[in-house]
C-alpha cells in the first residue's frame, strides 16, 4: 500500500466549497522521536513482520486441496470448450483428491489453501490520521464515496496474516452434486455450481496492530536505560505515547479491561517519577505486563 499522508490543506482542497473541517485546525506540536527511538520502532515491525512469517510456515496447506481446486478450474475450462467426457474425469479425480482428505480422522472443517503475510504501515502521525477520519466523513456527507474511499483504505497500521480456505462441509459436496448434474446432462447447472463452490472459499485475517507493538518495545527499550539514560528513557516513553495515540486514532481496540487512558496515564507516571527519584522498576513493570495482554486483545480475526 501507497503511503499517503493527508496535509490539512489537500483536506480542504479535498472538501472545497467551504467545507473546511475541524482538521484545518493548526495541529499540536507534534513529537519528533529520536533516531534511537526510531530505530527501536523499526525493529519492533520487522519483529511482527517475522512473527506472523513464522506463523506463516506454520499453516499446512494441504497439496490434495489445492490440486482438488485446480482441478476444479480446469473441468470448467473443458466445460466451456464442450469436453464433457474430460470434464468429468477431472471432477471424479478432484473429488477422490478431497476423499482422501475427508479420510483424516482429524481432518479441520477449514483446509488451508494458501497463506500470505501483508505489512500496511500509515507513514503519518496520529493526527494525520484524526485528519483523515474527519475528511473522509465530511466527504461521505457530500456523498462523494469514491474521493472518501481513496482515504479510508490509507488508514491500517498493521501486520496481517491471511489463509484462504477451502471449507469441507460444502466443497466436496457442491463437487459431487456437479458430477451429478453432468451424468444427467446437465452441464448448465453443473457450471454454476462449480463456478458457486470456488466462489466458497473463507479467508481468514489476522490483524496485528503495528502501533500497539511498537509501543511495547519502545517501553522495553526505557525499562533498560531509565537508570544510565534519563533522556533516551524518556524518549522512548514519548513515542511510546505517540504509538499509541496512533493506533487509537486508527480505530484500533482491545477487548482488554485496560484502555488507551490507562496505558497513558502510566507512562505519565514512569516519567514523572525518572524525572524524580528513578524508582520505576515496578511502574514498568505493571505497564509491560498491562500492554501485553492489552495487545493479546487487539490482535482481531476476521473472516470473509
Amino acid at each position: 500500500m501507497k503511503k499517503v499522508l493527508l496535509s490539512s490543506l489537500t483536506a480542504a482542497l479535498l472538501l472545497g466549497n467551504g467545507l473546511y473541517a475541524a482538521e484545518a485546525k493548526a495541529p499540536k506540536q507534534e513529537l519528533k522521536q529520536t533516531a534511537s527511538s526510531k530505530s527501536v520502532s523499526a525493529k519492533a515491525v520487522t519483529d511482527a513482520k517475522a512473527t506472523a512469517n513464522a506463523q506463516k510456515a506454520e499453516v499446512k496447506v494441504v497439496k490434495e486441496a489445492v490440486d482438488a481446486v485446480a482441478l476444479t478450474q480446469e473441468v470448467l475450462v473443458a466445460l466451456s470448450q464442450n469436453k464433457k467426457d474430460e470434464a468429468i474425469k477431472k471432477l471424479e479425480k478432484a473429488i477422490g483428491k478431497l476423499e482422501v482428505v475427508m479420510s483424516h480422522p482429524k481432518a479441520p472443517a477449514l483446509i488451508p489453501l494458501e497463506a500470505s503475510v501483508v505489512v500496511s504501515e500509515f507513514a503519518g502521525t496520529a493526527h494525520d490520521a484524526e485528519n483523515a477520519v474527519i475528511t473522509s466523513i465530511a466527504l461521505l456527507e457530500k456523498k462523494r464515496v469514491q474521493d472518501a474511499r481513496l482515504i479510508v483504505q490509507t488508514l491500517k497500521d498493521e501486520v496481517d496474516l491471511i489463509t484462504v480456505n477451502m471449507p469441507l462441509a460444502s466443497y466436496p459436496a457442491a463437487l459431487k452434486l456437479a458430477a451429478k448434474f453432468l451424468h444427467e446432462g446437465k452441464v448448465n447447472e453443473a457450471r454454476r455450481v462449480l463456478a458457486t463452490a470456488l466462489n466458497t472459499f473463507v479467508e481468514v485475517d489476522v490483524v496485528t496492530p503495528l502501533g500497539i507493538v511498537e509501543a511495547q518495545e519502545l517501553i522495553a527499550a526505557a525499562s533498560k536505560v531509565s537508570k544510565t539514560d534519563k533522556q533516551l528513557a524518556l524518549a522512548h516513553l514519548d513515542a511510546a505515547r505517540a504509538a499509541l495515540k496512533k493506533a487509537e486514532a486508527l480505530g484500533y481496540t482491545s477487548s482488554s479491561d485496560t484502555t488507551y487512558k490507562m496505558l497513558n496515564e502510566a507512562i505519565d507516571k514512569i516519567q514523572k517519577e525518572i524525572r524524580g527519584k528513578n524508582k520505576a522498576e515496578k511502574l514498568f513493570e505493571d505497564l509491560i505486563a498491562k500492554l501485553k495482554e492489552f495487545k493479546e486483545k487487539a490482535v482481531k480475526t476476521f473472516r470473509k
